[in-house]
């Protein structure tokens, strides 16, 4: 037996008992993981400071090095966001739905666990926390897979997650990190089916393409986020302007950041001076269609065909002028990658024209595609965004960690 498929066996057994265990043991152990985070978050930083260091002496992007950077303030908000899905209701347990049928049967749907979850993900050590307390709170077991990147600061958070399960009465294995960060591991986690239920890849879209495509273990696809902003010709444009910086500039990194910008043709010679003012601010790069350069003149470059689908996870917007609202919607389900996707208009009709012809998971009307979050919706910290349409989308909180069962009772009923 080779260690993951040890990992996969240890995992499992502790799932049987966490699948009973009740919400008051649950949230006991989410508090000691809280607590220990900021109580050791001394040697969490060390580690991530070795983390960094490689990542630096290893020409690292600085949008990946943000992504992967924790600070006393990430940490807190880790804790904090811990302690919200305490407070989130449990939904193991719960009676979906119940009928009674003509013969006297009551037959209920319960909300039950998945089982064991594997995460595979990249260079953001947040999501070690984030996607273990969700998959305990919802009564699965975790194994965790991160990227080579963060794996001392990965370490470090998965001992102390499992040393505070165990001082809650929980066994250390309800989460566990693969200790190989090889290419081999991951291909042997995608196909553990003795031992995992499902696999849920956090990252970039070669990661995720290349999950789906190899491995044998159910996959719920996640996060890639090709997102657009529309301008429409009734949008108010100070309000478009702040609304694009938001969602390009506050953290680029993310899924949820703008990739795309379209404009109405009415409105493109006021609105993209604007917007590129703005955005100098970050010394963002534009790559506009010939409309669009005309427009920005030296500020934008020429876009290739490959930028209208790039997810660049940088200071880098591709800008594009349309001249209908059909064609924007026609482009977005054309590009998007089923993520987020945003109008900003004044007019009623345009705004629920697209969104009820948009294809994404969360649609906006004047607002920014960044808010497409597990806690911004209240769901507590997510443990994705899933851009497929089965089972789960859009953030995924503690019920679309869970299955259901029928539960049937009778009174001596016979076929």
């Amino acid at each position: 037996m080779t260690a993951l498929q040890q990992q996969g066996k240890a995992a499992k057994e502790a799932a049987r008992i966490l699948a009973t265990a009740s919400e008051s043991r649950k949230n006991q152990a989410l508090e000691a993981i809280a607590a220990a985070l900021l109580a050791r978050s001394g040697e969490i930083l060390a580690a991530n400071a070795a983390d960094l260091e490689r990542a630096r002496a290893n020409g690292m992007s600085l949008s990946l090095q943000d992504r992967l950077a924790l600070t006393e303030d990430r940490i807190r908000g880790i804790a904090k966001g811990v302690r919200e899905v305490i407070a989130l209701p449990d939904p193991i347990g719960e009676t979906v739905r119940e009928t009674v049928r003509p013969n006297g049967l009551r037959i209920g749907r319960r909300r039950v666990p998945l089982g064991v979850i594997g995460i595979i993900y990249e260079a953001r050590p947040n999501v070690t926390v984030d996607a273990a307390v969700l998959c305990l709170k919802s009564g699965n077991t975790t194994i965790l897979r991160g990227g080579k990147e963060a794996f001392s600061s990965n370490q470090a958070l998965t001992e102390i997650m499992r040393q505070a399960l165990e001082s809650a009465g929980l066994p250390a294995d309800c989460v566990s990190l693969v200790q190989d960060t090889s290419r081999e591991s991951a291909n042997e986690l995608m196909n553990l089916t003795e031992y995992l239920d499902v696999l849920i890849p956090r990252g970039g879209r070669g990661l995720i393409r290349a999950v789906s495509s190899n491995a044998r273990v159910p996959v719920i696809r996640t996060g890639e986020g090709v997102c657009h902003t529309y301008i429409d010709k009734a949008a108010d444009l100070d309000m478009a302007v702040e609304i694009a910086y938001n969602a390009k500039c506050s953290r680029p990194s993310v899924c949820n950041a703008m990739e795309c910008v379209l404009v109405h043709s009415a409105v493109a010679g006021a609105f993209l001076p604007a917007m590129a003012e703005r955005m100098a601010e970050k010394n963002v790069e534009f790559r506009g269609d010939e409309r669009a350069c005309a427009i920005l003149g030296d500020k934008a470059a020429a876009a290739s065909e490959a930028d209208w689908d790039s997810e660049y996870g940088d200071y880098i917007l591709a800008v594009k002028v349309v001249d209908t609202l059909e064609e924007a919607i026609d482009f977005c389900n054309a590009h998007g990658t089923g993520h987020s996707e945003a109008i900003v208009s004044d007019s009623y009709t345009a705004g629920q024209k697209f969104v009820d012809e948009v294809d994404a998971a969360a649609v906006y009307v004047n607002a920014s595609t960044r808010f497409t979050d597990g806690g911004e919706f209240g769901l507590g910290a997510e443990i994705g965004i899933s851009t497929q349409k089965m089972h789960a989308r859009g953030p995924m909180g503690l019920e679309e960690l869970t299955s259901t069962k029928f539960v049937v009772m009778g009174s001596g009923q016979v076929r």
